[in-house]
This record gives structure tokens, C-alpha cells and sequence, in this order.
């Protein structure tokens, strides 16, 4: 089995391939760019990507399509947090440890270089038309899942949401609705992307899409604990700073030990998911690691 370093190494090796484009690009965007794209961070997203992609098929993570859907969800992702940190929407001024892009490079600069992550994350995965790995209809409903989870019913609508939540109070089934969108949408568009990219059955990927689900909201509502209780220097960015903007959280809505009751309930129903995968004969260690792993989590 291979484990959750090596797919972060090869992660870490190959999204400086992937920000080089066919011709010229301007320098300070280059930088801006390279700037948040190799800031670290976890990198859940890709390593779930070619996890499952090699579950799914074996040594698939090694295929330039599955590559370029990890690279692509990773591009995505750090253009959200890019934007999210904007004086327009949070105003933050810390993430993973260094300063925000937008306080290093400027507003303009930082919203330029998350617009061309977004766009190199699209061109990444159109650029295998010609290659016979898999066939095109299974790259177009990757592609097509990839942009419903980052799009207006997904990542921006939540993020839409999100920007609403602090005018309002939420209620629960809101907050839910918000965080699934915001969180768990972008999680489920690369293991779903895969799943779509390598031909699963409808059985596996409605399993895949619940695991992904339940994975994006017990992430986020460790993260709304983790707002409250984490330091600073270990969260590697700004604590606080729902309560700062009155946004709606588990933990404003549940309390603390309401939210950390609700975790447990979610992840039951993830280790649900994981059993229904197993049950369709697919190995699963890897997944069953990498998810107590984050359970640990304190960052």
C-alpha cells in the first residue's frame, strides 16, 4: 500500500509541471501563483484523488489524466483560499503559515493569479483528447463533475452562502446545506472525478460520492471547533475569525460539545460508506488509514 506521504511527495513533484503553460506567462503572476500553490497545506484533496484512483485500478495514479484531475483540484482550491482571503471577503491576512497572497502581492495581482490557477486547472484537464488511456465520454463526465463541485451548485455557491450566513442567523439544515457546498463538494469533485475518469459502476460511486460527502463535512466542522480551540502558530492561520464576522457555524449553532457530537455522528456515517465500498470487494485500507489520520487532525 502505498502511503499518504508518497502521494503527497508526488503531489508536492508534480504541481510545478503543471503550472508550466505552452508559452509565456508574466513573471509576478507566475510567482503569485507558485507563491500559494506551493505554500503546503495538506493536500487532501489530490492524495484522495490518486488513492482512489489506484483503488479503483491498479497504478492508475501514475496516468497523466488522473494526475492533471489531482493537479486540477488542487489549482482550484488554493484559487478559493486565494479569493477567500480578500479584503472583500475575509480579510485575512495569515494562511498556512505566511502571509496571504493578496498582502504580499497586492488586491489586483491576487485575484489575477486565482483566476489563472482556476483557468490552468480547466486547460489541464482538457489537453488529453488525443491520449487513449480512457475514453473521451468517461474524460468529459470527469471534467463535467469537476465543474459542477467548483461552480455556482458547489464550492461558489457555499462560499455564496457563506458570505450571506453573517446578515443571518442559520439554522442548522443551513449550515449544512452551506458547508456541504463550501467544503464537501470539492472533496467529492476529485474522487468522484476519478471514479467518472476510470469507468466505476453506479454502486461504487454512489458510495464514493457519500464518502466524500461525510469526509468534506466532518473536515469542516473540525475546522469550526478547531476556530475556537486551536493556537494560532498551529492552525497556521488566523483563529477567530468566524466569531469576528458572526458567521453561522456548528459550533455557534451547536456549542462545543453539540459540534463535537455531530462529528461523531458524521464520521459513523462515513465509516458507513467505507464498509458499502468494501462490500463491492474493493480495498479499502488505505482510505480507512488516511481517514483516522484526519481524524487526529490539529491544524
Amino acid at each position: 500500500m502505498i502511503e499518504e506521504k508518497d502521494y503527497k511527495a508526488r503531489i508536492e513533484t508534480y504541481l510545478p509541471k503543471a503550472l508550466q503553460v505552452p508559452g509565456s506567462m508574466p513573471q509576478t503572476l507566475l510567482e503569485a501563483m507558485t507563491y500559494s500553490l506551493m505554500a503546503g497545506g495538506k493536500r487532501v484533496r489530490p492524495v484522495l484523488t490518486l488513492a482512489v484512483a489506484d483503488m479503483l485500478e491498479d497504478k492508475a495514479s501514475s496516468k497523466p489524466e488522473v494526475l492533471d484531475l489531482s493537479a486540477a483540484v488542487e489549482m482550484i482550491h488554493t484559487y478559493s483560499l486565494i479569493h477567500d482571503d480578500l479584503p472583500a471577503m475575509d480579510n485575512d491576512v495569515l494562511r498556512r503559515g505566511k502571509a496571504t497572497n493578496h498582502m504580499v502581492f497586492g488586491e489586483a495581482m491576487a485575484i489575477l493569479a486565482g483566476d489563472a490557477l482556476l483557468t490552468r486547472a480547466f486547460e489541464l484537464m482538457g489537453r488529453h483528447y488525443n491520449e487513449d488511456n480512457y475514453p473521451a465520454g468517461q474524460k468529459l463526465r470527469a471534467w463535467a463533475v469537476l465543474s459542477r463541485c467548483a461552480g455556482a451548485s458547489g464550492m461558489v455557491g457555499g462560499q455564496a452562502l457563506d458570505i450571506e450566513s453573517e446578515k443571518n442567523e442559520s439554522t442548522l439544515d443551513e449550515i449544512i446545506e452551506l458547508q456541504t457546498l463550501k467544503t464537501a463538494r470539492l472533496i467529492q469533485a476529485g474522487i468522484v472525478g476519478v471514479a467518472e475518469l476510470l469507468g466505476a459502476s453506479d454502486k461504487i460511486m454512489g458510495s464514493l460520492e457519500d464518502f466524500g460527502l461525510y469526509l468534506g463535512q466532518a473536515f469542516q466542522i473540525q475546522d469550526d471547533i478547531l476556530d475556537v480551540v486551536a493556537e494560532e502558530s498551529q492552525l497556521g492561520k488566523s483563529t477567530g475569525k468566524d466569531q469576528d464576522h458572526n458567521k453561522g457555524t456548528f459550533v455557534t449553532l451547536l456549542g462545543l460539545n453539540g459540534a463535537k457530537e455531530k462529528l461523531t455522528q458524521v464520521w459513523q456515517k462515513l465509516d458507513l460508506s467505507l464498509e458499502q465500498l468494501r462490500e463491492e470487494g474493493l480495498e479499502t485500507a488505505f482510505l480507512e488509514a488516511y481517514v483516522d489520520l484526519l481524524r487526529q487532525r490539529t491544524y
